[in-house]
């Protein structure tokens, strides 16, 4: 199974606003530069998010993206299946055969329970990781905390 980058960039994003911005909008083109991701590819990434509830806009100068939620009710598993859809690891399995045709061995082949096996896990770990979590590894591996510059005023 390999992710895409809509997933692995759409992780990264969110753990960026959640680490960096608390309750402020974060706005595309400073989590871009922080995680060196296009910002018309972070844009096409955060309509899926939108649609799936995790992430709010707001618009103006002050505005930005916002999490819909808080940190610890966003899972892994959330932000996966709002940029991959339902993760399956292969299409013979029984939750696969939704997007393609039947499998010549179903209900004959005993490979496919290892494959459900093994998904039912991957879903099951996913689900135990928040954002929260991932911010709390951020900090305890000193990843670097960025101000927001738009609040920041020199006299």
């Amino acid at each position: 199974m390999r992710l895409s980058t809509k997933s692995r960039y759409g992780l990264r994003a969110l753990f960026d606003i959640a680490y960096n911005s608390a309750n402020h909008p974060a706005q595309i083109q400073d989590i871009s530069r922080r995680q060196k991701i296009s910002p018309r590819y972070l844009e096409q990434i955060f309509q899926a998010l939108k649609r799936k509830g995790i992430l709010k806009s707001k618009r103006g100068p002050q505005g930005g993206y916002i999490l819909a939620k808080s940190p610890e009710e966003i899972t892994v598993k959330d932000i996966l299946q709002a940029t991959e859809g339902d993760m399956v690891l292969v299409d013979c399995s029984p939750e696969g055969k939704k997007k393609k045709g039947e499998c010549f061995f179903d209900g004959s082949c005993v490979t496919q329970t290892v494959w459900q096996e093994a998904s039912a896990k991957l879903d099951e770990f996913f689900a135990t990781i928040t954002l929260k979590t991932l911010c709390e590894k951020g900090q305890a591996i000193g990843v670097k905390r960025e101000q927001d510059h738009r609040f920041v005023y020199y006299i």
